[in-house]
């Protein structure tokens, strides 16, 4: 399969490149997906939640009344996870929620997300550009010559670009990163993938 590159007016260069098998042309697995996505967003979780048991509470350690005679139930310290200011009873406690996915898994499940997208004809190929200041505005002109204003877009780069990156960060829809930080959850979770010509040569000499 082919795909025309274009420029950031949104018109054809006249060139075009075709794209490798390996990597856009695959049998998609659904679950690989799954769980490389679900290891992404567990990775992300802090883990940092937590609250006081009944022995981290500052307070008297007195039983409230005596045991026995009073017709009411029987009552410890004030501490008691009952009692308003008492510790919780199997709170919250650090834990941490990432997980190991075997490195084919994780590649296939990219490639399978890539498959899916230029089924869908939510790929592009732009030339590589750059802009000479950080400036949101020509950023927003250049996704509304593409025709991708109002879709989340993904912009993958060869290596960082930090006006590019300025310029794009205010925008609720968009998102730049590089190749090196492309993964199956940015993939999935964008309408329209732009890759620069120089990040798509490195990702197909790498497959």
């Amino acid at each position: 399969m082919e795909l025309e590159v274009l420029n950031i007016s949104g018109a054809s260069t006249g060139k075009k490149v075709k794209l490798n098998k390996e990597i856009f042309g695959i049998e998609p697995n659904d679950h690989a997906i799954y769980l490389d996505v679900r290891q992404i967003m567990a990775n992300r979780r802090q883990g940092t939640s937590k609250t006081k048991e009944r022995g981290e509470i500052v307070g008297s350690r007195k039983k409230i009344k005596r045991q026995k005679g009073t017709g009411t139930a029987r009552f410890g310290d004030i501490k008691n996870p009952i009692f308003r200011g008492g510790g919780r009873t199997f709170g919250p406690r650090p834990r941490n929620y990432g997980g190991k996915l075997n490195r084919k898994v994780k590649e296939l499940a990219r490639k399978s997300a890539l498959t899916y997208k230029v089924k869908s004809n939510q790929i592009m190929v732009l030339e590589d550009f750059n802009m000479e200041a950080p400036r949101t505005h020509e950023f927003s002109n250049i996704q509304k010559n593409l025709k991708i204003e109002d879709k989340k877009s993904l912009f993958v780069l060869s290596e960082r670009n930090k006006n590019l990156y300025l310029s794009s960060r205010n925008l609720q829809n968009s998102k730049v990163i590089t190749l090196s930080e492309l993964n199956t959850y940015e993939i999935m979770n964008a309408s329209a993938v732009c890759f620069v010509e120089s990040s798509l040569d490195v990702l197909q000499k790498n497959a």
